[in-house]
C-alpha cells in the first residue's frame, strides 16, 4: 500500500520546540573565561618582538580549541571564544570602528574596588574624530573560527553595546566639528551596529550578547553623578541608550538571538558600582527590544529580585547568581533557594542561571583558579538540571 493509500492514522506533528531550546540557556554563561598562562606569555612575547602576529594567532587558536571543549565538557549549550583575543571586553572593538581614535585622556578616571582593594586608573579612552561607520566585520575571523570548531553547542559572541562608545566620555569625546548634532551621531552609530549585526548573522552567528555596564552603572546615585557632571542627562540618558538599541536591532533576522548583560563593572574581581536595577527596571525589561537580560544578583551590592516584577512575558533573564568575583564555590541548596526567591517575582520558566560576570573581562583576569572556573561552571550546569529539568 502506498503513502497516500494509507488509511491508518498519521503521525502527530512534531510539538513545538520549547524556549529553552534556543538562547539564553537554563545554564549559561556570559562569555570572557580566564586566559592560561602560555596564553599571557605569548602576547608579552608578541610585544617584546619575539614572536610574530601569525605565531600569536596560531596559539590563540590552540588556546581556544582547549577551552571549546572545556565548555562541553561542563555541559553548557552555549560555548564562546574565551574572548581570549582581547585585551579588554569592550575596547578592542570600539576601537576598531571607523571614526574612533583611541587617545590617553587622564581627565577621565575609573575607579574599581572591593572590600580589600582599590584600583584607579585612566585607562585610553575612545574619541569620536570622524563620521561613525562600519569599515569590516568586527571579531568577524573570530567568530568564524569559534563557529568552526563548535560541535553540539551554539557558538557564542559578545560585544561591546553601542553604550559604551559613549557612556565614559559623554559629548566631550564626541567631535564637535564632525557632530554638532548628536542625533547624527547616533543615527550613525546605530547604522554601524546594525550593521555589524548583519554581516555577523551572515558568518553564521545566531547568538550575539550586547555586553552594557552603563544600564546598570545608572541604577548607582555616585555614577548619575557622574553623568551630570559630564553634561549628561542623568534621569533619562538609560531611554536614549535603550532607543537606540532599538534601532541598530530593528531590522535583525528573526533566528538570531540577541541578549545583554549588565553588570556593574568587572576588573581582577573588583567593581564600579552598586546598587539595585531598580532604577531602570521598567524601561529596560519592557522596552529594550533583546531576547534575554543577563543580570548580577551574587551579593548585597546588586540589590534585590523586585526588579523582575517588570520583566514581561517572552523574554527571559539569566540570574547571575555564581560569582566570578571569588574561588569559593556557592552551595548548590543556597542557588535553588536564591532562584525560588527569584521567582516569586517573575515566572520560573522565564528564568535562568549563570555566573554574575564574566571570568576575565580584563586579560589578567579575576582572583580565582582555572578549577575555580570550572567547578562553578559544573555547578551551574548540574543546579540548572535540578531546578528546570533540562538545559
Amino acid at each position: 500500500m502506498t503513502e497516500t493509500q494509507s488509511t491508518g492514522p498519521r503521525p502527530a506533528p512534531a510539538p513545538a520546540p520549547e524556549p529553552a531550546a534556543r538562547p539564553p540557556f537554563r545554564a549559561d554563561h556570559v562569555g570572557s573565561l580566564l586566559r592560561p598562562p602560555w596564553l599571557l606569555q605569548a602576547r608579552d612575547d608578541l610585544a617584546a618582538g619575539r614572536i610574530s602576529a601569525a605565531e600569536l594567532r596560531r596559539i590563540e587558536d590552540d588556546a581556544i580549541r582547549v577551552v571549546v571543549a572545556r565548555q562541553q565538557e561542563a555541559g553548557l549549550k552555549s560555548a564562546t571564544d574565551g574572548e581570549f583575543r582581547r585585551e579588554s571586553w569592550h575596547m578592542d572593538f570600539i576601537y576598531q570602528l571607523g571614526g574612533i581614535r583611541q587617545v590617553q585622556d587622564d581627565t577621565i578616571r575609573v575607579a574599581f574596588h572591593n572590600n580589600e582593594k582599590t584600583y584607579e586608573w585612566a585607562p585610553p579612552s575612545a574619541h569620536v574624530v570622524a563620521p561613525l561607520k562600519l569599515d569590516h566585520t568586527i571579531f568577524g575571523e573570530a567568530f568564524s573560527f569559534l563557529n568552526g570548531i563548535v560541535s553540539g553547542a551554539v557558538a557564542k559572541l559578545t560585544i561591546p553595546s553601542l553604550s559604551m562608545v559613549h557612556y565614559r566620555g559623554g559629548r566631550s569625546a564626541i567631535d564637535p566639528s564632525v557632530y554638532p548634532d548628536l542625533g547624527q551621531f547616533w543615527a550613525d552609530l546605530a547604522a554601524a551596529y546594525a550593521d555589524e549585526v548583519q554581516r555577523l548573522y551572515d558568518l553564521g552567528c545566531r547568538y550575539l550578547q550586547f555586553d552594557d555596564t552603563s544600564l546598570a552603572y545608572v541604577n548607582d546615585p555616585a555614577q548619575r553623578q557622574h553623568i551630570a557632571e559630564i553634561g549628561g542627562d542623568p534621569e533619562h540618558q538609560h531611554e536614549q541608550y535603550i532607543a537606540n538599541i532599538n534601532r541598530a536591532l530593528a531590522g535583525r533576522p528573526a533566528d538570531m538571538t540577541i541578549t545583554t548583560h549588565m553588570c556593574r563593572g568587572n576588573n581582577q574581581s573588583m567593581w564600579a558600582a552598586e546598587g539595585g536595577y531598580d532604577f531602570v527596571a521598567d524601561t529596560l525589561f519592557n522596552q529594550l527590544e533583546v531576547d534575554g537580560f543577563f543580570c548580577e544578583w551574587d551579593d548585597e551590592r546588586s540589590g534585590g529580585f523586585e526588579p523582575l516584577r517588570f520583566l514581561p512575558k517572552g523574554k527571559r533573564v539569566v540570574l547571575g547568581l555564581v560569582t566570578t568575583k571569588r574561588g569559593e564555590l556557592e552551595s548548590k541548596d543556597d542557588l535553588k533557594r536564591r532562584i525560588e526567591e527569584a521567582s516569586r517575582f517573575a515566572d520560573i520558566e522565564q528564568l535562568c542561571l549563570s555566573p554574575q560576570c564574566g571570568f576575565s573581562s580584563t586579560k589578567e583576569g579575576n582572583d580565582l583558579t582555572q578549577e575555580q572556573q570550572w567547578a562553578k561552571l559544573r555547578l551551574i550546569v548540574e543546579t540548572a538540571q535540578e531546578v528546570w529539568g533540562s538545559l
